[in-house]
């Protein structure tokens, strides 16, 4: 009844023992394998991550372009001037295809933009929206060229700092527009 250790590893190679634990490891490795599959393939079809800077850079031309809209409306109908009232429909008319052609671009990187002022940009909304006549002109040009000189800069530092190439073509895009507005306020000082 003594059985040698050789004959009893043979028994429990043939008996199923070790054959019973490859077949467990094997299955068991596979569940895993699909799991893992099926847990990370979303992730391999996604977007690379958007840098900190990139993302920072878009909310605040989100925040700065909706404040142009707005303010654009509003120079429409307080105005006094036909001047800052076609420059204030120009902005609407402008901002709003920047504004959708950022949206595009912030729903392809997986960022939701706000749809509403954050309490800087309101301020200053409600700021020009208590002056009138000459007064809300003057207020409505100095904010337009202060608003768009440092738009200006903060597109190009972007643009000079992004590795990432749709927000390049944004950019791209956006920046002739954006000093065409500039240099057209500036000449109704």
């Amino acid at each position: 009844m003594n059985q040698n250790p050789v004959s009893l590893r043979q028994a429990k190679y043939k008996g199923g023992l070790l054959t019973k634990n490859i077949f467990s490891f094997t299955y068991t490795s596979q569940g895993i394998a699909f799991l893992a599959l099926w847990l990370f393939a979303p992730c391999a079809h996604a977007q690379t991550p958007v840098s900190m800077a990139d993302t920072n850079f878009i909310f605040a031309a989100a925040q700065g372009g909706m404040t142009e809209v707005k303010l654009g409306a509003l120079a429409v109908q307080q105005g006094m001037r036909d001047d800052v009232k076609q420059f204030g429909h120009m902005m609407v008319k402008d901002h709003s295809a920047i504004n959708d052609d950022l949206k595009s671009l912030a729903a392809q990187k997986g960022l939701t933009l706000p749809d509403g002022l954050d309490a800087k940009h309101q301020a200053m909304l409600d700021k020009l929206s208590a002056r009138s006549g000459s007064a809300f002109d003057d207020a409505y040009i100095a904010a337009m060229i202060k608003g768009h000189k440092k738009d200006a800069k903060a597109f190009k530092a972007e643009a000079n700092m992004t590795q990432d190439a749709d927000i390049k073509r944004f950019l791209d895009k956006s920046i002739p527009i954006v000093e065409a507005h500039l240099k057209l306020i500036k000449t109704m000082k």
